[in-house]
């Protein structure tokens, strides 16, 4: 994927009020395979009245019964980039497993981006992704076929290491940029785990960033912050008394440098805190 892609172009809110609204201050059906994982099982049928009877995979949701990441302390794509990125072209059923149940849908769009989100399995025609909703970690699996999904492969990856202020651009596994940062305070941790960029959102009100860019992940403290989700941010703040700090309210403050180079990132680039 290109590090520019149209995919990930910066697009505005249309009112800048969704913006503080959104971001945090800062059972299976039978192995048709019969290779026992599922791999060309079909997805069940369901009707466009049933789909769209399915709660919506966003950050502003919660799917409690949605797989947890098996591996949510895996660091494999700062090694070799994030690998597999996934575009439902329309919404698209969300599964427990293979040929499983379905529990929630993917919608087209994130917020006002096009939803792209990290393949962390492959097995035969589904795709095991990671979800941009309530709890930290949820997952799912998709059935992927070119009529309704786009697929590409995303070289970056984002490291962020808590104890040392660090977020290490890398490409390939070759790190090609390093800045101090801040995290969450105590009270108000930054969660742990692998997450994902959602969107890349430019700020119209508030002056502590030009760009906001959301991850998948939550405060694990704030249910909810100005009315929204909690949802865990990327963004610059008004002076740099922030860098080397804990002080956030969970979202990752950065300097303008790195901002200008995270928002080249393609959509659905894994983003993994230590």
């Amino acid at each position: 994927m290109e590090r520019r892609s149209t995919t990930r172009a910066l697009l505005s809110l249309t009112t800048a009020a969704l913006l503080a609204f959104l971001v945090s201050g800062c059972g299976g059906g039978e192995d048709a395979s019969g290779d026992g994982q599922g791999g060309n099982a079909q997805p069940v049928a369901l009707t466009q009245e049933q789909l769209g009877e399915l709660p919506d995979a966003t950050t502003f949701g919660t799917l409690e019964d949605a797989p947890a990441d098996p591996s949510p302390d895996d660091t494999s794509a700062s090694e070799n980039g994030t690998g597999t990125v996934l575009h439902p072209k329309r919404a698209i059923a969300v599964y427990d497993e293979p040929g499983g149940d379905p529990f929630a849908k993917l919608p087209r769009k994130q917020i006002s981006s096009p939803t792209w989100v990290p393949v962390i399995e492959e097995r035969g025609d589904w795709a095991h992704v990671l979800l941009p909703t309530r709890p930290n970690g949820a997952s799912g699996w998709v059935h992927v076929n070119e009529a309704t999904v786009e697929t590409a492969t995303n070289n970056f990856a984002v490291l962020v290491h808590r104890d040392d202020f660090s977020l290490e651009i890398r490409e390939n596994g070759e790190k090609i940029g390093e800045w101090t940062i801040g995290i969450g305070s105590d009270e108000h941790p930054t969660p742990k785990g692998r997450a994902y960029i959602i969107a890349s959102i430019e700020e119209q009100v508030n002056d502590y960033s030009p760009i906001v860019l959301p991850l998948s992940s939550h405060s694990d403290s704030h249910e909810t912050y100005g009315g929204g989700p909690g949802t865990v941010g990327i963004h610059t703040w008004p002076d740099e008394s922030f860098v080397g700090q804990a002080d956030s309210d969970g979202c990752l403050r950065v300097t303008q440098e790195a901002l200008d180079e995270l928002v080249k990132l393609p959509l659905g680039t894994m983003v993994e805190i230590v």
